[in-house]
């Protein structure tokens, strides 16, 4: 062999090495990561501020805590409007968030009559568990749903749910078929074709870099989340979740969002397309549909429950 063909060679060799490491750290890493998320928890200042809020504006407040069937503790917030319409409404926060999110939707939807339940996510704020983007969350917002009816006794269920929050509403519906409707904003269609828009996103390839170069990273990603965990994140499908509810949904997604970008909501479109309903919003970006369009967003949302009550 010639010193150039021996020095091709050995370059070869060396990038393969290099790429067969970083697939097998980067996918275990990502797997890591992705189920351990950073989280702020909620603090004792910021419960007392909440409930002071509550207190001034004469609506009930409640620190709720519930056992999962897996032996999870998750934590919530329950407030209650003095002239309440007689309907709930789960709000569902996105990742590395907590309840207080989507807080400021609690203070809308309590001024419009609605009783709220701020939870926090598995391994976010102060509940605990493994964050498995709906594999299991799907059966917390089941949980929360009993939680509900059996304190409450609703006309309605509502949900409100925003990019991982709005996944895990999503997955909810094939075993929770008491919302009366739901409003996702900014879900992704699987966890898998997310994960490939995520690698494309720095190099501006979209989803096209991930489902190649990036494949095996992914790949081994979730074989470790399965063997180490026993999680088949494959099973964190809002597409497939679609199909067998007949619940009604608004897709909300702004043509903006880089983070999970909106053909997410056109493939969860096309699994059920009799129950499910887009919105996209030019100039929003990732969950940024209420500031975009403030206005439209209010009547939309608030139409949409309205319209389908009990």
């Amino acid at each position: 062999m010639s010193p150039r063909r021996s020095i091709l060679w050995y370059l070869f060799l060396a990038v393969a090495v290099l790429y067969l490491l970083g697939t097998v750290l980067g996918g275990i890493g990502l797997g890591e990561i992705a189920l351990h998320p950073a989280s702020p928890p909620i603090s004792q200042s910021e419960e007392r501020n909440a409930e002071a809020v509550a207190q001034r504006n004469s609506v009930e407040f409640r620190d709720v805590e519930l056992g999962t069937q897996d032996g999870v503790v998750l934590r919530a917030w329950f407030m209650h409007p003095q002239e309440a319409n007689g309907n709930a409404v789960i709000l569902l926060h996105g990742v590395s968030d907590n309840r207080l999110g989507m807080y400021g939707y609690g203070k809308w939807l309590l001024q419009n009559r609605y009783s709220v339940l701020l939870p926090d996510a598995r391994h976010h704020g102060n509940s605990g568990g493994l964050t498995t983007y709906g594999v299991r969350e799907a059966n917390d917002i089941h949980e929360w749903v009993d939680w509900i009816e059996k304190n409450e006794h609703p006309h309605c269920v509502y949900s409100l749910g925003e990019s991982m929050g709005a996944a895990e509403l999503l997955q909810s519906l094939t075993r929770e078929p008491r919302f009366c409707a739901v409003v996702a904003e900014s879900p992704f269609a699987t966890f898998r074709e997310v994960a490939y828009a995520r690698f494309g996103r720095p190099f501006h390839t979209g989803p096209w870099l991930g489902r190649t170069f990036f494949r095996a990273t992914v790949d081994v990603g979730f074989l470790y989340v399965r063997i180490r965990y026993g999680l088949n994140m494959e099973d964190a499908s809002p597409e497939q979740a679609v199909m067998s509810s007949k619940v009604p949904v608004l897709l909300i997604h702004g043509l903006d969002d880089r983070n999970i970008p909106p053909y997410h909501s056109d493939l969860i479109e096309a699994r059920s397309p009799k129950s499910v309903t887009v919105w996209k919003v030019p100039g929003a970006v990732h969950t940024g549909v209420a500031k975009a369009a403030p206005e439209e967003f209010n009547r939309r949302v608030l139409g949409w429950f309205a319209a389908h009550s009990t």
